[in-house]
């Protein structure tokens, strides 16, 4: 479902600007084009997390239509991902009768010192399209927001720009959800993007299951489907990454090139199966903006060679850090070994590679949107 930009939704701040389409693909309808443009940011790198915010608006405005009334779905972005410590940044999307839509951020009366809004950001919010606190009846504390399912890619789009650009979200993952009812029972609500669903009971009387059952129940099932030959390699790729992040293979983070991400502290791994030859690639962007040199080579060259698989290049501004994984014969073991050495890999070199020639990690070389610190999102 799909609005036109009211005029209280300003343009991405230049230099950004929207991606040009990408060839061989059908263009999307004007208004839900416009709408999802207004998140993009840039090319290259940063095209698979411009995509990824794409991907999370998109199911978002499909979901809220679909909501039962008195639902809700609150949207928090992880503290102990993004670094916020103590500082709870949330969405709650609200349904109510007649297809009504509400929503409510967190405000400053919720937040402790140094990690509150400032003025600008305040202003920020108010431009988007929220209420201060209170004058939404029922806000409380919080930035009111009110529409209707007609409305539900417009009150997305706000959503989904709250958590970017104003609480700092550096990508979708760091977001999870959680879904409940008038009586507080858990609900289902289909995937969005590659945010990450709180994992609650199956029953509305469950509540939450232990983090040792729930761990128990996938690695149990995960390992049965990896030992499982006879299902297509995509398939027994994502049960073993689903065992290794203790979590169910519907429930990983895939973006739009099918991609499997995983954060790593300040790097960012993917995990991609390719066909032709038969070959699953765990490769991370270790380092971006940096300045290609001899040195730099030189240094690629060494470490390479001190790796006991796998192997790290430069291609344009960009270090990359590879570890192939045969897919013909595939062996679990192979994949949860590359898996190992690049989560760690990435994390430890791309601190390395940024003290000796500069760039920027994936996440944590900006300004936080909130309260001056570190920003835990390089492409925003």
């Amino acid at each position: 479902m799909s609005a036109e930009i009211p005029p209280d939704v300003p343009p991405e701040t230049p230099p950004h600007a929207p991606p040009e389409p990408s060839p061989g693909k059908p263009p999307r309808p004007p208004a839900e084009a416009a709408l999802l443009d207004d998140l993009a940011m840039g090319t290259d790198l940063k095209s698979k997390v411009t995509e990824a915010w794409r991907d999370f608006a998109r199911a978002l405005a499909e979901r809220a239509p679909e909501m039962l009334a008195g639902t809700q779905l609150e949207l928090t972005l992880d503290p102990t991902a993004s670094g916020t410590g103590d500082a709870i940044y949330a969405v709650t999307l609200q349904s109510g009768p007649d297809d009504a839509l509400g929503a409510l951020a967190v405000g400053n009366a919720s937040l402790p010192p140094g990690y509150r809004l400032d003025r600008g950001q305040v202003a920020d919010l108010v431009e988007l399209g929220w209420s201060p606190p209170g004058v939404v009846p029922g806000s409380g504390d919080d930035f009111g927001l009110t529409g209707t399912a007609e409305e539900a890619t417009r009150i997305a789009v706000i959503i989904t720009r709250t958590l970017r650009d104003i609480y700092g979200a550096p990508h979708p993952a760091f977001v999870t959800y959680a879904a409940r009812g008038t009586d507080d029972e858990a609900l289902t609500v289909g995937p969005l993007g590659t945010a990450r669903p709180v994992l609650l009971g199956e029953g509305p009387d469950a509540g939450a299951v232990t983090e040792q059952d729930a761990e128990n129940r996938v690695l149990t099932g995960a390992a049965a489907a990896a030992r499982d030959l006879t299902l297509p390699l995509p398939e027994q790729v994502a049960a073993v990454v689903a065992g290794l992040l203790k979590t169910q293979p519907e429930l990983l983070q895939v973006d739009g090139d099918g991609d499997i991400g995983i954060r790593s502290g300040s790097a960012m791994v993917f995990v991609r199966v390719r066909d032709n030859p038969p070959l699953v690639d765990v490769f991370s962007p270790v380092l971006t903006e940096v300045r290609p040199t001899e040195q730099l080579y030189v240094r690629l060259s060494e470490l390479t060679n001190r790796m006991p698989i796998g192997r790290l290049y430069c291609t344009d501004d960009t270090v990359w850090a590879s570890v192939p994984v045969f897919g013909r014969d595939f062996q679990a073991t192979h994949l949860m070994l590359a898996v190992q050495v690049m989560t760690g890999l990435a994390d430890e070199l791309d601190d390395r590679l940024a003290g000796e020639f500069g760039g920027k990690r994936f996440f944590g070389d900006e300004k936080s949107a909130i309260g001056g610190g570190e920003h835990t999102g390089m492409y925003l």
